[in-house]
């Protein structure tokens, strides 16, 4: 086995009008990858400028984070679209956050779909597809980000010509089958630094997760995600880059 990397991204952006969430500026210090917003579930045309800003300054790697049409639900409601609104409401997403990476002279280098959007994708082929090909609309070049073990996800890119980057997730707990406990329940969120950083080192190193039950399952990833909205973030982060840099893993964002 060569060198170990992996990318390290962040969901920043997620502010939207006077209502802010998050120490965006100071998160993108330790992140390699950013998520931003789009203004569906989170973000509006001010909040994602100084979003792109602060990350294009940071020569942090510029990806949209598009969501189901849900500002009052955060993006984190399951909801039943048709596939062309998905594919269209896609487009638009990208396209507004492609237009601010180009206007402060940075590329836009991945997608990430968001909350429940991208959970149903996971494990929805037809729901996969639409998103995919709404990404693939905009630019063929772009990175589509989606949960590790999800083959609609990766099938979907593959057949609209996109390159997959499989993420896992540092601050969230798994259940047997390799996804990801609701919010709902206790547990399904961690704010512990340690934990988090501990969580990292096996993901990287053992390709694996424990579940929420106690048991190890296998997962490899491209990318490690933290979000942004979490109460900790910043120690989070802090803590997983640290830990990561001390195990001699190399941090780059997936464009490189």
């Amino acid at each position: 086995m060569g060198a170990l990397r992996i990318d390290l991204n962040a969901d920043v952006g997620e502010g939207f009008g006077a209502w802010s969430m998050g120490a965006d500026e100071a998160l993108l210090e330790h992140v390699t990858s950013a998520n931003v917003a789009c203004g569906f579930h989170a973000g509006d045309p001010s909040v994602i400028e100084r979003t792109v800003a602060c990350a294009a300054r940071a020569r942090v790697a510029i990806g949209a984070h598009p969501s189901y049409f849900d500002l009052r639900g955060f993006g984190r409601r399951e909801m039943r679209v048709p596939a062309s609104e998905v594919e269209a409401d896609v487009v638009y997403q990208v396209g507004a956050l492609q237009a601010f990476a180009r206007a402060h002279g940075a590329p836009l280098t991945h997608v990430k779909p968001h909350g429940a959007l991208y959970n149903q994708a996971a494990d929805d082929a037809e729901l996969a597809l639409s998103i995919a090909r709404g990404v693939a609309r905009v630019d063929r070049s772009l990175v589509l980000v989606g949960l590790a073990g999800s083959l609609a996800m990766r099938e979907a890119a593959s057949v609209s010509g996109l390159r997959f980057a499989a993420e896992a997730f540092v601050d969230r707990a798994y259940d047997a089958q390799g996804r990801l406990v609701p919010r709902s329940r206790p547990g399904a969120v961690t704010s512990d630094p340690a934990a988090a950083a501990a969580a990292a080192l096996r993901l990287v190193r053992e390709r694996a997760v424990v579940s929420i039950e106690g048991h190890e399952i296998a997962v490899l990833a491209d990318t490690l995600c933290l979000h942004g909205d979490n109460p900790r973030a910043l120690d989070v982060a802090r803590s997983v880059r640290a830990a990561l840099a001390g195990a001699g893993v190399s941090v780059q964002a997936l464009s490189h």
